[in-house]
C-alpha cells in the first residue's frame, strides 16, 4: 500500500538584497515604480509542497507516489527525487511549458517581494487519480491549483481513498461552499493557525466545527508546537527546541506532514505521530532550502529523546 501526495513541483529561486527596500521605494511614486535591486546572493531550490513532503516522507523510508504537473526544465528535479526514493511515475510533463517557478528576493530586515509563474501548474487537472492502478492507503491533498484542487478531493472521495486537506496558499481561492465540500470529503484536516482563522472567516468553520467533521484536526501554531483534535481529546505537542540555530523556516509545515503521513498510514498513537512530525520540522528549519535536510531513524530517536524526555517508542 501506498502513500499518495498530490501537489506542486516547484523551483525556488531566492535572492538577497543586502539593503532595505524603503530605501530605493520612494512612497509617494509606486504609481509609476522602477528600480532594481543588487542581490550579491542567489539560490535555487526544489521546492513545491508535494516535492517537499514526498522528500522527508522519503527519508522516513516510504516511496511515496507524487501526482503533479510539470514543464520542460524538470529533468534534474526529476533526478533529484529519483535517488531520494520518489515514484514519480505519475508527474505528468506539458510540453512547451516551464515547471511552476517561484521567484523571490528578500531584504535585510526580512521583507519579501515574490513572483510566481505557474506554467505547467495550469494543466493539472490533466493528472486524475483514477490513473493510478496502484493501491492508495493515505492520501495527502496540497495545492497544486485551484481547479485541479477541487477536482483531486472529488475523485479522492469517489475511490474511496482516505486523504488529508492541507489547503495552504490555495485557501484564499476556495469559496465558503468549496471549503465546506472538501472538508466533509477529507478524513483529516492540516492548516496552521492564520488557516484557522481563514477558514472560520471564509467558511464559518471554527475548531470546533472542524474537529466534528474530520477524523482527525491538526492546527500547527509555529513557536507554541502543535495540537492535534480526535473526537473529544486535544493532543498537545509542545514544540522541539533544536540545538542548532534555525536558518530557514521555509518548508517546514511541509516536513511535519510527512511525519502525520507516516504515523496515520501506521496506526500510530496521535501524541507520538505529533511528536514526530514536530521533530522532522524542527530539523528541517536548521538548514536553508525545503529539501537539504536530512535525518535517519537513529538521529530522530535522539532527538526525540532529548526533546521529549522519552525513548522513542515503537
Amino acid at each position: 500500500m501506498s502513500i499518495l501526495v498530490c501537489g506542486a513541483l516547484a523551483y525556488d529561486t531566492l535572492f538577497s538584497f543586502h539593503g532595505r527596500f524603503d530605501s530605493q521605494i520612494l512612497p509617494d511614486q509606486l504609481h509609476k515604480i522602477s528600480t532594481t535591486f543588487l542581490a550579491p546572493t542567489m539560490r535555487r531550490e526544489f521546492g513545491g509542497m508535494a516535492g517537499n513532503i514526498a522528500y522527508s516522507l522519503c527519508l522516513l523510508g516510504e516511496k511515496p507516489i507524487v501526482m503533479g504537473v510539470v514543464g520542460e526544465d524538470f529533468e534534474p528535479y526529476r533526478q533529484h527525487l529519483k535517488r531520494v526514493g520518489v515514484d514519480d511515475r505519475f508527474i505528468r510533463l506539458i510540453r512547451k511549458q516551464y515547471t511552476p517557478q517561484c521567484f523571490g528576493i528578500a531584504d535585510k530586515d526580512g521583507n519579501q517581494l515574490m513572483a510566481f509563474h505557474p506554467g505547467a501548474m495550469d494543466f493539472a487537472t490533466e493528472n486524475h487519480v483514477s490513473d493510478i492502478t496502484d493501491p492508495i492507503e493515505l492520501a495527502i491533498l496540497s495545492p497544486g491549483g485551484y481547479t485541479a484542487f477541487i477536482q483531486h478531493s472529488r475523485e479522492l472521495a469517489a475511490a474511496g481513498i482516505p486523504f488529508i486537506f492541507d489547503p495552504g496558499q490555495e485557501l484564499p481561492l476556495l469559496s465558503s461552499d468549496e471549503i465546506r465540500e472538501i472538508v466533509e470529503l477529507a478524513s483529516y484536516v492540516a492548516i496552521n493557525d492564520y488557516e484557522s482563522e481563514l477558514m472560520r472567516e471564509r467558511a464559518g468553520l471554527t475548531v470546533d466545527d472542524l474537529r466534528k467533521k474530520v477524523k482527525a484536526l491538526i492546527v500547527t501554531r509555529g513557536s507554541k508546537g502543535a495540537e492535534i483534535y480526535v473526537d473529544d481529546t486535544v493532543h498537545l505537542i509542545p514544540r522541539v527546541q533544536m540545538p542548532i540555530k534555525p536558518v530557514d523556516p521555509m518548508g517546514c509545515g511541509d516536513a511535519f506532514r510527512a511525519g502525520l503521513l507516516w504515523g496515520i498510514s501506521r496506526g500510530v498513537d496521535w501524541k507520538v505521530t505529533g511528536r514526530l512530525a514536530n521533530v522532522i520540522g524542527a530539523i528541517k528549519v536548521t538548514t536553508h532550502g525545503c529539501q537539504n535536510h536530512y535525518f535517519d531513524w537513529d538521529s530522530l530517536k535522539d532527538i526525540y529523546l532529548q526533546a521529549y524526555g522519552e525513548e522513542w517508542p515503537l
